[in-house]
């Protein structure tokens, strides 16, 4: 019935744009923040609500795995944090810059990486997006950099990265993100100071989902006492909306010259820290229930777009069965595809150098390392 209903309704039936507000940004030692008014097409929102509904299932079905220990090891889930990711891709370039910490499924799939890569991975197969020797904290990809397993290590790496491109005079940014866990770190302050010194363009990007590894900071209060240099600013990290336009402002500040630009995405995990969490000894599950509730990201969209005559609910049914069709096929993938033989063990230690011998698991075994 669905069916026939969508079939019966024609694209000029829909709205192409709708104007929307969005919560106003706090500001610390900035004179301007984000607008607070944006315009999101028919086409933006339903390319949204599809990447989030996809990282959304992806997740769940990675939380199904581990839990049948077909993926091992570490394994950090994002749902709940979907508008976060997608709402910094959707305001950057591609030939932008991403680096993050080991929640990083999300974003290793907004910046392009199929699904069935990206499962395998976990599972350890050969068709994972590193060949099933990365797993759950280490994806990469073009001008992605991980999944990053020490908590905010990879800070002055991005850093890293911005200064490659001033250095190499290239009109690019680099998103920093770490989580509310590493707000502590002194390692991230040396770096602001630094980036802010050479007027960098970096965003650093603190994701608070509240908790850390199981607890609840005042994260706001840690990184503000830091702060000397660098402009900072709070956003709503469960609107995909608001992260856009957020991102939009903080890149266009880099870019311009004025050096790094910090904010906070306020935003809520679904899950427990890891799978080895059941996450509900330091909240309640009436709470996760009232966030789901009141301010889920996906949810939030679907009704900006039904409300303003953007998509149908119909419409959005559809998204959801593909979404869920692709994610049980490359979970199938994943659980098919074959290991990685152990003679690739010592390959791609280091790019574009000679071919060297990597001992194996033991002194008596060699393997060939090769690029």
């Amino acid at each position: 019935a669905s069916r026939v209903m969508v079939a019966s309704r024609s694209y000029a039936d829909f709205a192409s744009e709708a104007t929307f507000e969005i919560k106003k940004c706090d500001l610390h030692r900035l004179e301007e923040g984000p607008s607070t008014t944006t315009v999101m097409t028919r086409e933006e929102g339903l390319h949204y609500y599809k990447t989030m509904q996809t990282i959304r299932r992806m997740e769940l079905k990675a939380d199904q795995l581990y839990k049948q220990k077909i993926i091992r090891g570490f394994c950090h889930l994002y749902d709940g944090q979907e508008a976060c990711c997608v709402g910094l891709e959707a305001a950057i370039k591609p030939t932008d810059h991403v680096i993050t910490a080991y929640r990083a499924h999300g974003f290793t799939y907004a910046r392009g990486v199929p699904t069935r890569e990206i499962l395998a991975e976990l599972t350890g197969r050969k068709g994972g997006c590193v060949k099933g020797k990365g797993g759950s904290m280490h994806m990469y990809t073009k001008n992605f950099y991980g999944g990053n397993g020490i908590v905010g290590a990879q800070v002055p790496l991005g850093a890293g990265i911005a200064l490659a491109c001033k250095y190499f005079d290239k009109n690019e940014v680099c998103l920093t993100l770490y989580g509310d866990g590493a707000a502590n770190q002194g390692q991230i302050f040396e770096t602001y100071n630094m980036a802010a010194l050479w007027k960098l363009p970096c965003v650093f990007i603190c994701e608070n989902n509240r908790f850390g590894l199981s607890g609840n900071a005042p994260v706001a209060e840690i990184v503000g006492c830091f702060l000397v240099w660098v402009g900072f600013f709070c956003v709503d990290g469960m609107d995909v909306l608001s992260v856009r336009e957020a991102t939009k402002f903080a890149t266009e500040y880099c870019r311009a010259g004025k050096g790094p630009i910090l904010m906070e995405l306020q935003t809520y995990r679904y899950h427990g820290h890891s799978m080895s969490d059941p996450g509900i000894s330091y909240r309640t599950r009436e709470e996760i229930q009232e966030v789901r509730s009141k301010s889920d990201p996906i949810t939030l969209l679907k009704d900006r777009m039904v409300n303003n005559n953007l998509a149908s609910i119909e419409e959005l049914k559809e998204i959801d069965v593909a979404v869920r069709k692709e994610i049980e096929e490359a979970a199938q993938f994943a659980t098919t595809d074959p290991e990685p033989p152990l003679e690739e063990l010592g390959n791609h230690i280091y790019f574009n150098e000679p071919p060297f011998e990597v001992r194996g698991p033991n002194q008596w075994i060699r393997y060939k390392s090769v690029c």
